[in-house]
């Protein structure tokens, strides 16, 4: 039976989700504004959206196992602080490379806010259906989140400057410092064995370097740079996964990765995100650059893939009950997929019904997916090694949106200066935003002349990187059911350990 006070914590557990979601995608409706006050390059507008999730992505590792060790309510409320800290200097930037590290920093708080989340849902909820409860709430936390950032940041927008879009976390992490340490108990791995500090080292000499390769290979194509940094990443990763097996005590379980459930529904979420948030990163532009909407009006029109992604959520806990859970993920990934077709019908006049449907079917598929595939990772994992098995599935989370961003990102940017002619200024043919500020100046025939090319241009990007999505997602859904097969409705939960371990 599910106590009240566990229905407080997980709302306690909730406000961080929520947050750091909203914070993956707030920045959408910003770009543009950001572009005319900070005048980023294309390159540093990509490094402005996507910094915070490979920063993310690169400790989440090391902080799931630090949480196991001192303790996820802990590391959960200094990291906390550390979001909250990090929010006001985003907020009152004066250059793109000041909001960049900004960025960074709130990735370096983040990090430490979501795997101890998960962890302490495993160790709080013990009961399958409890848990595959909690888990579908904390999901629609973070899918909702990522829906809702564009409505927030259109809001804000429509009466505050750009920086209020980081201002909103100062609030909800003063409440989470006030309430968490009355409503959320203290778990901890009670023989966390001896801390390893190369150990430490190695996990973030192995995920910097390959997402930093990843980025640039992906914002300014496969360089030498790009080349090196991932072989070096790669490399000691190899030194890492030998210590790791060598040692009795390993920073990282690696045979976590043995289990097929537990794999597999790694490598689902960080596909499903993939697609997800590279179609965030697009479509408030559409939205705003090619539709002429305001911010306000547009975050509106996107409000009910938020809802949709709410009831996606909360639907599979349910849906769990009646159908085979690989199944359900499938069908989800193939909902999202359809989503992703719809947007090719899209045009550069006319378009907004086909995107509300688009997002709403992308977000409730995802959704639906990777709530189960959440309750599959972290019930797979004994109850000590929680903080590091949610830190694997959020490593999937954070580093398939920052692939997303960049990588379906950089191809329709690549798409749309190829379709802009050599003559195009600077500024237009690096972004769509840069075209509009560039026509603002323009004498109206030419500014007609330059914004019909580039919204044009901008529509093909949209088309062939919703092209791309859905191939991902049908490849995805196909995947995830072979991999996932075997798995009923109950996962085979470790039974033999204390059911939670409070301090």
């Amino acid at each position: 039976m599910v106590r009240r006070g566990q229905w407080w914590a997980l709302a306690v557990l909730v406000l961080p989700v929520l947050l750091i979601s909203v914070d993956m995608t707030v920045l959408g409706f910003a770009l543009p504004y950001l572009s005319e006050d900070l005048a980023p390059s294309g390159a540093e507008q990509l490094w402005i959206v996507d910094v915070y999730s490979f920063v993310l992505a690169g400790l989440l590792v090391f902080m799931g196992t630090l949480g196991d060790r001192i303790g996820r309510r802990r590391l959960l409320l200094i990291g906390g602080a550390a979001f909250g800290a990090a929010s006001v200097l985003a907020a009152f930037s004066t250059s793109a490379l000041m909001l960049i590290i900004a960025r960074a920093l709130l990735g370096l708080g983040g990090a430490t806010l979501m795997p101890s989340t998960l962890s302490l849902i495993r160790s709080i909820f013990t009961e399958d259906r409890a848990r595959r409860t909690a888990v579908a709430v904390w999901s629609a936390a973070f899918s909702g989140g990522m829906a809702l950032g564009p409505v927030v940041g259109g809001w804000l927008l429509e009466h505050f400057w750009w920086g209020s879009v980081f201002l909103i976390n100062v609030p909800v992490m003063v409440l989470l410092l006030a309430a968490g340490p009355w409503l959320l108990p203290e778990f901890r791995d009670p023989k966390p064995g001896r801390f390893d500090p190369w150990s430490a080292l190695l996990s973030l000499g192995t995920m910097l370097p390959v997402v930093y390769g990843v980025k640039v290979a992906a914002t300014s194509g496969l360089s030498w740079t790009a080349i090196g940094a991932m072989v070096a990443g790669l490399a000691l990763g190899v030194v890492f996964v030998r210590r790791q097996r060598r040692l009795d005590q390993p920073m990282l379980d690696l045979g976590l990765f043995a289990n097929r459930t537990f794999s597999g529904s790694v490598i689902t979420n960080l596909l499903g995100v993939f697609a997800l948030v590279g179609l965030l990163f697009l479509l408030p532009q559409y939205l705003q650059l090619v539709l002429g909407l305001s911010p306000l009006v547009a975050a509106l029109w996107m409000l009910p893939a938020t809802v949709a992604g709410v009831l996606g959520s909360l639907a599979a806990a349910r849906l769990a009950q009646r159908v085979r859970i690989p199944i359900l993920i499938s069908l989800g990934l193939l909902l999202g997929a359809a989503g992703f077709l719809v947007l090719t019908a899209i045009g550069a006049t006319a378009g907004l019904a086909a995107v509300v449907v688009a997002f709403v079917l992308v977000s409730g598929g995802v959704a639906l997916s990777e709530t189960l595939t959440n309750d599959l990772v972290i019930s797979a994992a004994p109850v000590h090694r929680a903080g590091a098995a949610s830190a694997i599935s959020e490593t999937g989370y954070e580093l398939g949106g920052a692939l997303g961003t960049a990588l379906l990102g950089s191809l329709a940017t690549a798409v749309y200066q190829s379709g802009l002619p050599a003559t195009t200024p600077t500024a237009a043919h690096d972004t769509l935003g840069g075209a509009v500020a560039t026509a603002n100046a323009l004498p109206a025939p030419e500014a007609a002349a330059l914004l019909s090319t580039a919204r044009e241009s901008f529509v093909t990007a949209l088309h062939t990187s919703a092209w791309v999505g859905a191939a991902i997602l049908v490849y995805t859904a196909l995947q995830a059911y072979f991999l996932l097969r075997r798995q009923g409705n109950h996962p085979q939960t470790p039974r033999t350990e204390e059911a939670a371990m409070q301090a």
